[in-house]
């Protein structure tokens, strides 16, 4: 029989319309998958009951002929997203045993149109991180084997400290290692600063970060307000689509949300691209770009050509001034945001002699090492004396950041190629032990899109030298993510999807 978990999220639907299978089979799979894959840390909740009452339901509903666009599909939820009832804490101890009585907008759109949740994933802890050691649940691994490194190996490793096993990237590394061993048919995400395309790029999946605003951030947990955007994680562009129309949508209860109708994502792949123009940036060859990124990058603008598209250089010259200003907006807005996490009346409370004391040991206790540092940096840089040094320095720079790509837009740019991560995945306690700023340049290539608000994608286009997910990123113009997937999809079908691991844990 086969193993309906290897279906891709557009198989399983149709499958389930066609009554082959049922919700209720196609969840108790996904339940059995998670159970064996227990090693890989992906969820750090299963809810296997409610799951299975979903899909029940949802059974009901296909025999009825009332359906919805996910009906009956199987998905992770990334522990950002408030659910209600039900565990959310963004993997921080801080939030400790914390359970919501209102749900997300993103999640209740995905179970209004019958989506099935399995389970909360892992991340780093308020989504501060690229690797997914964050979290206060401890690292997830991905289901991508080391190289020269066998099954046996990986699992001794996945029962001790999974050192020397590979991260799934971050922060959404849990809902990238669920989607690349098929614990899960598509997970939510959210992306910061490539927090959803650099994960994709490393497990070889796809993610796209829509524009900021097309989806609400209404219960998503914050970490940067005026950067965090939800999107989803799946393992074909056409996956990708069918989620994000469902998790889309306006809501007044997020000012910063469009209201505007969703386009019908899905009919944007297989749509000819020809005379489209994609921009190649000059200042994305930064020195020290390993041979075969380039190689990857060159690869993806001849099957653009090959398919019709015209390829034209382009300069967006603030380019490296990206990352130091995001790393002053983020962990501004993060020490404000972040400020309401005191042990009062909710989550973690560890006792002192005052309240003074109560907040300091609460927060002392309850942050991760990471989380303390941005809060730091975050004070800092909005302190009086350095508030227009820094913080109103960043946000000029990023003003300028948005200006490149408009002026790109404006001269016929229909959509943007780079890479989208700078190598491959490395190991689990490889980067950023003794230099956080090593691993904040795995940033790269991502942060520029959150800075100017658009939609980007990342997409696998190839293997490195080592047999490891390499992926390209497309970013387009505000709200057309639809010539997004069209890209997308074309680079997908050049390349060839690339075949995920066979579970060796």
């Amino acid at each position: 029989m086969t193993d309906v978990t290897r279906l891709t999220l557009a198989q399983a639907r149709d499958a389930l319309q066609a009554k082959t299978l049922s919700a209720v089979e196609l969840t108790q799979a996904h339940l059995d998958a998670m159970a064996k894959a227990r090693g890989l840390n992906a969820y750090v909740l299963e809810t296997p009951d409610q799951a299975l009452a979903m899909a029940a339901v949802s059974d009901a509903r296909i025999a009825s002929g009332t359906a919805g666009p996910l009906e009956g599909l199987p998905l992770g939820v990334k522990d950002l997203y408030a659910t209600k009832g039900v565990h959310t804490q963004a993997c921080s101890h801080i939030l400790d045993g914390f359970k919501p009585d209102y749900e997300s907008t993103v999640t209740s759109h995905l179970w209004r149109d019958g989506a099935v949740m399995l389970g909360k994933l892992n991340m780093d802890e308020f989504a501060m991180g690229s690797s997914n050691e964050t979290s206060f649940f401890g690292p997830v691994a991905s289901p991508w084997l080391p190289p020269h490194r066998d099954g046996a190996w990986a699992r001794e490793a996945l029962a001790g400290d999974k050192k020397g096993l590979l991260v799934p990237g971050g922060s959404s590394g849990g809902s990238a290692s669920a989607v690349a061993a098929h614990l899960c048919l598509g997970a939510t995400a959210s992306d910061t600063g490539g927090s959803i395309r650099q994960p994709a790029a490393f497990t070889g999946t796809v993610g796209i970060k829509p524009t900021y605003g097309r989806c609400s951030r209404w219960g998503m947990v914050a970490f940067a307000s005026s950067l965090d955007q939800a999107g989803p994680i799946a393992r074909t562009v056409r996956d990708c689509a069918i989620m994000l129309r469902s998790m889309a949508g306006h809501d007044a209860k997020d000012a910063t949300c469009i209201d505007a109708p969703v386009p019908d994502y899905e009919a944007s792949i297989g749509r000819s691209i020809k005379g489209k123009k994609i921009g190649i940036p000059k200042e994305y060859r930064i020195e020290g770009m390993p041979a075969e990124i380039e190689k990857l990058w060159a690869d993806g603008v001849a099957f653009l050509k090959a398919a019709g598209a015209e390829i034209v250089d382009i300069s967006l010259p603030h380019t490296k001034t990206a990352l130091p200003a995001y790393y002053i907006v983020a962990p501004a807005e993060a020490s404000s945001n972040l400020a309401r996490y005191d042990g009062v009346r909710y989550g973690l409370r560890v006792p002192g002699k005052d309240i003074s004391a109560m907040y300091e040991n609460t927060r002392r206790a309850g942050f991760g090492p990471e989380v303390r540092r941005r809060i730091m940096i975050g004070a800092y840089v909005l302190s009086a004396g350095y508030y227009d040094a820094y913080y109103v320095r960043a946000q000029k720079i990023r003003t300028l950041i948005k200006q490149d790509f408009e002026k790109a837009y404006a001269q016929g740019v229909d959509a943007i190629l780079t890479p989208a991560t700078p190598s491959a995945a490395f190991g689990i306690g490889e980067k950023g032990s003794t230099d956080p700023v090593e691993m904040y340049l795995n940033d790269v290539f991502t942060v520029t899109v959150n800075m100017a608000g658009l939609p980007g994608i990342a997409v696998p286009a190839g293997l490195s030298a080592d047999g490891l997910p390499l992926g390209l990123q497309l970013i387009g113009r505000p709200f057309d993510e639809e010539t997004l997937f069209s890209v997308a999809s074309v680079i997908e079908e050049s390349a060839g999807r690339v075949a995920l691991p066979q579970p060796w844990w």
